[in-house]
């Protein structure tokens, strides 16, 4: 474990600058302007006797090349965004985590960047204030899985706790993969950052708040984990059920809902095993078409949640109102 002063030290900035300058940072670019934030960055939903609230942590603006879907041509990816009206040369990618209000505690799912992330970034505070919260008020966070932007909201600059009061629940299978020696000592140097940012942000949290689930596992009364491998090793969605009501949030199950939904075969760049995150996205969406389910996604277009129709030989997710 590292404790608060190793951690300062390590800083948790150089961390983030770890996982995003693969992914996100070194493509961000003022060429396109500012990625747009929703103007209200708050929805809230009522799920029978429990809640459920988006909360929008901000948004980053890449350009789109050639490695962002790595199975099919540029020109194709352009074809089927412009089909829908969008744009060709960028791609906003927003960053939504939820909050359930529950009988038996408020349970934040993934946590954004707090003040670790890009300027566009670490708006999920003011969010939960317009919404009435205080990051004390969280008791649970929910880990879905361990890329940066999922997990680096754990901690703020300074080293403190973000939700000083919350338990912290990762997924087991996940952790394992990320904590495992051999696994990070074979990983290119690219892919290095992204071991040595989770062992930062998770291995520092206190014994005594960091808690593992199975897919699989009831976290509280009609909040449970469910497998959705792919993405990550150990990626896991939450189910929240609450009279005859169901919600999912999908986590990264698709990135760009306009693309990887439309065409659920093709593969974002960040999927670290391509088929089976195919395989899972299928079998998500499938379910949620068929129990007419409302799905939340964590990079889908403010408020990110909504319902998903098959449209083709693939899905579209239509936002609530």
């Amino acid at each position: 474990m590292l404790d608060r002063r190793a951690f300062l030290g390590a800083g948790i900035a150089g961390t983030a600058a770890l996982t995003f300058s693969s992914v996100w940072s070194q493509q961000a670019t003022p060429n396109f302007g500012p990625p747009t934030l929703p103007a209200t960055g708050v929805k809230r939903m009522k799920l029978g006797a429990m809640e459920v609230i988006a909360l929008n942590d901000g948004a980053l603006r890449r350009p789109l090349g050639e490695e962002f879907v790595r199975n099919v041509p540029l020109e194709q990816v352009k074809s089927l965004l412009a089909s829908q009206n969008l744009p060709t040369d960028y791609v906003d990618i927003p960053f939504t985590p939820f909050l359930v209000v529950s009988p038996a505690g408020r349970f934040l799912l993934d946590t954004g960047f707090a003040d670790n992330g890009p300027p566009t970034t670490g708006k999920l505070a003011a969010q939960l204030a317009a919404a009435g919260f205080k990051p004390e008020d969280i008791d649970h966070v929910v880990i879905s899985h361990y890329h940066g932007d999922h997990i680096n909201g754990l901690r703020k600059k300074d080293g403190s706790l973000a939700f000083p009061k919350a338990k912290v629940h990762v997924p087991a299978p996940e952790h394992a993969f990320w904590f495992d020696d051999a696994k990070m000592n074979a990983a290119p140097p690219a892919a290095k950052g992204a071991f040595e940012n989770a062992r930062k942000v998770i291995g520092s949290l206190p014994a005594d708040i960091l808690m593992k689930y199975e897919p699989g596992q009831e976290l509280a009364p009609g909040i449970k984990a469910e497998a959705a491998f792919g993405h990550t090793p150990g990626m896991s969605m939450v189910s929240v059920q609450s009279e005859g009501q169901k919600f999912m949030y999908v986590a990264d199950l698709t990135n760009v809902p306009s693309l990887f939904a439309r065409s659920p075969d093709w593969a974002v760049q960040f999927d670290m095993d391509a088929e089976m995150a195919r395989q899972t996205r299928r079998r998500v969406f499938d379910m949620l078409v068929k129990d007419k389910a409302m799905a939340g996604g964590y990079h889908f277009p403010f408020p990110a949640f909504g319902t998903i129709e098959t449209a083709g030989s693939g899905y579209q997710f239509k936002p609530v109102a």
